[in-house]
């Protein structure tokens, strides 16, 4: 049988370029390791958004070849020179926040007719979206923290606003659609409101003030499937060692910046129930492939959905990885599947009508 062409695209014109690179390199090196079930081609997307097939994962260095996607018979990818094309079974995308897990990109891939790993078009906007995530889970009955949101250029109640944050301090102000913590800062203090949200309101045209959670402490749950039947994983637990919340710096800069429990050291019964309201909540969001589901739990263990992730960091020290492998599967099988699902949810699809 033949390998399967796989095409892992990394990079891109996000915030969170660089946390893409590292996670895949893991995926690199995992389908890389199985010559006789896949052919890896590593695409490397510049911030710029320019792409280029690289001999090995990684920054773009000067070996890189530019190529370009096209709509073909004869291949997906052609070098800029006419060169040569590549054919794929399937795109394998490795990225996060803006342009990359928001739905563009997905809407890209479904234009090039292509099978591709992870949620579609619908499940990544919606889930890039921290306030339609949070209608959603309350529409299925999924605790979410209290919050207000302003908008870039459009008036809004200051005075209100100030109010009702000074009540809840400390809060947290956060861009809606955007990932890793970036641009998320902890509100103490009423008079740093306001340059909290013009922080935030640099990232994206819309910040959510959220309520602070009493002693929060941050639960995680993966999920992964073909929308029908989900697997959810074992929850985990991150704690900040460098700053007073998980912060993109505690996450990415600052070596042992945090640490990871997993399994989590909570109720089994609540355990449990952050499963099936991740399940729950991945289901809401139409969601197929993978996700990670971020919950935030206080003192009294009430706990409440803070995010879903649709395409979660995939290095080795990555959670989704951890929370399955605790769970006792491993990774590369879960890599395997979620070609699968690919596949085949791009048969489904190739099976509508598409005239009359």
């Amino acid at each position: 049988m033949q390998p399967i062409k796989v095409i892992i695209l990394y990079g891109g014109k996000s915030t969170e370029h660089e946390v893409s690179v590292h996670s895949a390199q893991t995926v690199c090196r995992l389908l890389g390791a199985q010559p006789d079930k896949y052919q890896i081609y590593p695409v490397f997307i510049s911030k710029q958004g320019y792409w280029f097939l690289q001999q090995a994962c990684s920054e773009q260095t000067p070996q890189d070849v530019p190529v370009t996607p096209v709509l073909c018979p004869d291949g997906i990818l052609q070098a800029l020179d006419g060169s040569f094309t590549i054919q794929a079974d399937v795109v394998f995308p490795v990225v996060h926040g803006t342009n990359c897990e928001d739905g563009t990109l997905q809407g890209f891939l479904e234009t090039l007719n292509i099978p591709y790993v992870g949620c579609g078009v619908l499940t990544s906007a919606v889930g890039m979206d921290k306030e339609l995530t949070k209608l959603l889970a309350h529409e299925a009955g999924i605790a979410v923290v209290p919050y207000q949101k302003v908008s870039r250029g459009v008036a809004y109640d200051k005075e209100a606003l100030s109010k009702w944050a000074q009540e809840r301090l400390p809060v947290f102000v956060k861009p809606v659609r955007l990932g890793s913590s970036v641009g998320v800062t902890r509100v103490t203090h009423i008079e740093q409101l306001q340059s909290a949200i013009d922080s935030a309101l640099q990232f994206d045209t819309d910040a959510l003030i959220e309520q602070g959670v009493d002693h929060a402490r941050e639960i995680f749950c993966a999920v992964y499937g073909d929308g029908r039947t989900v697997k959810t994983s074992a929850c985990g637990e991150l704690r900040t060692i460098a700053g007073e919340f998980f912060d993109y710096n505690a996450k990415y800069i600052v070596a042992g910046g945090c640490e990871t429990q997993v399994p989590a050291y909570i109720p089994v019964r609540t355990a449990e129930a952050m499963r099936q309201d991740a399940e729950r909540l991945f289901k809401a969001v139409q969601g197929y492939g993978l996700a990670r589901v971020d919950f935030l739990m206080d003192k009294a263990g009430q706990y409440y959905m803070s995010e879903i992730n649709t395409l979660p960091g995939m290095s080795e020290t990555s959670l989704f990885p951890q929370l399955f492998e605790a769970s006792g599967e491993n990774y590369a099988d879960i890599l395997d599947r979620l070609i699968q699902i690919a596949k085949e949810v791009h048969s489904r699809k190739a099976a509508l009508v598409t005239s009359r």
